[in-house]
Formats: structure tokens, sequence, C-alpha cells
């Protein structure tokens, strides 16, 4: 199965409104990042076990790990969680930046050094989120 049909597949297992939501984010992230790499993560560790959601990415980035380990990774991501849907734009360093850059602008979310949480697409400004997405893509090319 491709990335492509996991990513289909699994949005396609999600209850409306979810489903739709997720449908727009991905919409919304590959307008903002055209032609870029997909993945998809089941959320499942070596063993089978579930330890996180499942969750799609996009983009690529070589992430440095202590001890010069390096892994290539997605730029940004996002995952259906019970309360929401959580947008994770990873490798700008400054874990203070998209707090400070985009939490009052946003709307109604929870914003962390990488993460941008909220319930529903309606309740933020969609273009500040891309904002934030190109941003996050800006520091990890």
């Amino acid at each position: 199965m491709t990335t492509q049909q996991q990513i289909e597949n699994h949005i396609a297992s999600q209850p409306e409104p979810k489903q739709s939501e997720m449908r727009a984010l991905d919409r919304l992230i590959r307008k903002a990042m055209p032609r870029c790499k997909l993945w998809f993560m089941d959320g499942k560790n070596e063993k089978g076990k579930a330890v996180t959601n499942p969750n799609i990415g996009y983009g690529l980035q070589t992430m440095k790990y202590a001890g010069s380990k390096t892994r290539e990774f997605y730029q940004v991501g996002f995952a259906a969680t019970d309360a929401g849907i959580s947008v994770y734009i990873l490798g700008i360093e400054d874990r203070k930046y998209l707090p400070k850059t985009y939490a009052k602008k946003i709307g109604k979310a929870s914003v962390t050094g990488y993460c941008i949480r909220f319930k529903s697409l309606k309740d933020i400004d969609t273009g500040v989120l891309v904002a934030a997405i190109r941003d996050g893509v800006a520091a990890t090319s």
C-alpha cells in the first residue's frame, strides 16, 4: 500500500466531522507545501503496540540527535486526537518562537514550542496556521 493510500484509509476511518476536518487540513498543508514527501505513521512501536496517535507528515528534514545520530523525518505533521487536531511543526529550535509569534493571532488554539492544538479548523485563522507552517519549513530547509 502506498503512503497516499495509507493516508486516505486513515482519514476515511475517522468519524465525521473529524474526517472532513482532516481532509481540509490535508489540502491546506499540501497547498502550502506542494510536491513534498508524504509520511504516514500508524502510531505503533516495533512490537505492534499503539504508543501514539497515528499521524500524517509532510516534507523532509534531517533531525540531529545527541551523539551525532541523525534521522530523516517530516517537517510538518498532524494527528487526530480525542480533543481535536494537533499540528506538529518540527525543527524550529527556539521553543518560544511559535507561542510568541502565533498564540495571540491564531484563534482558539493551544500553541506550544512545536504543536498547535485546536478543536476545529473553524476555531482558528487558517492563514495564520499556514504562516506558522511556512516558518517551520523555512527553518528546516
